[in-house]
């Protein structure tokens, strides 16, 4: 499969994506703030004998139920991004990741819905990502990381390497010898790292653009060269322009024509080629 961007329902072009042809999912959805969203037409998926095929089953639905009896809106939210995530895991490989890239408004309720939708055995990481920007409340802590929940689609055979990845400083680089600091530390489950700069080199203007190094990171521990990396919120294009740099193939997908029009300008700033689709 050559790198291509999809223009559409993310739904419908998943659905054209053949089973366990990826090697790792990133997805960056719509945080369900109470905020009015463009999320898309909703859809029902296909249950039969009251349980999901090629998941849990029935101890699914008692899970979900349960869950979404909770909170009304978090059940609307997840009613769309269900069938999302059953995709996901569809075009999965045995040794392929995904990563979902919250907020702390639904990270709690999607941990245990991913838990039994994937299986509680396939939760690999809750990663932090913990930024130095935005709002300054004065009645709680203002709030400055997202939530990245990772989950494998095979508990014993998912692929993970931490040596290619980037390096980053010591906090503390007096308590280790010299030869430590240079090399610098392996990054933890906690990520501290600046968003976009609104005049850095990466801005396009894309309201919910994501920082490369956040998608470099990810990429280069759950993917190798030649393998498929899939965003089916591509918003900006990040994840497709990481995955070309790092010489993985790509499948961005979006339903937004102005993110289709930064994303085709990114990449082809960038002499990346990719075949258009659209429905």
């Amino acid at each position: 499969m050559p790198n291509r961007l999809y223009f559409g329902d993310n739904l419908t072009h998943l659905q054209s994506i053949a089973d366990g042809s990826a090697q790792l999912v990133y997805i960056d959805p719509p945080f369900n703030t109470g905020r009015k969203q463009q999320r898309g037409a909703s859809t029902t998926r296909r249950v039969e004998g009251g349980g999901r095929v090629g998941f849990k089953g029935q101890n699914y639905e008692v899970i979900r139920t349960t869950v979404l009896s909770y909170d009304d809106e978090f059940a609307d939210y997840w009613s769309f991004l269900e069938p999302r995530l059953e995709e996901a895991w569809r075009i999965l490989g045995q040794t392929g990741t995904l990563y979902l890239h919250l907020d702390y408004r639904e990270a709690h309720y999607a941990k245990v819905l991913l838990d039994a939708l994937f299986g509680r055995e396939c939760f690999l990481n809750e990663i932090i990502w913990a930024y130095d920007y935005g709002g300054k409340a004065k009645n709680r802590w203002p709030s400055k990381h997202d939530t990245i929940l990772v989950y494998v689609k095979d508990a014993k055979h998912y692929y993970f390497d931490s040596s290619s990845v980037d390096r980053e400083p010591y906090m503390a680089p007096g308590l280790v010898t010299p030869e430590k600091v240079e090399l610098g530390k392996l990054p933890t489950d906690v990520w501290w790292h600046t968003i976009v700069s609104p005049t850095g080199k990466e801005k396009t203007g894309y309201p919910t653009q994501k920082p490369e190094g956040i998608l470099r990171r990810i990429i280069q521990a759950s993917s190798r060269e030649g393998d498929l990396v899939v965003d089916f919120f591509a918003g900006s294009g990040t994840t497709g322009a990481v995955a070309a740099k790092l010489r993985r193939r790509f499948a961005l997908i979006d339903q937004n024509a102005e993110s289709i029009a930064v994303i085709k300008e990114r990449l082809e700033r960038d002499g990346v080629e990719f075949e258009f689709v659209s429905n």
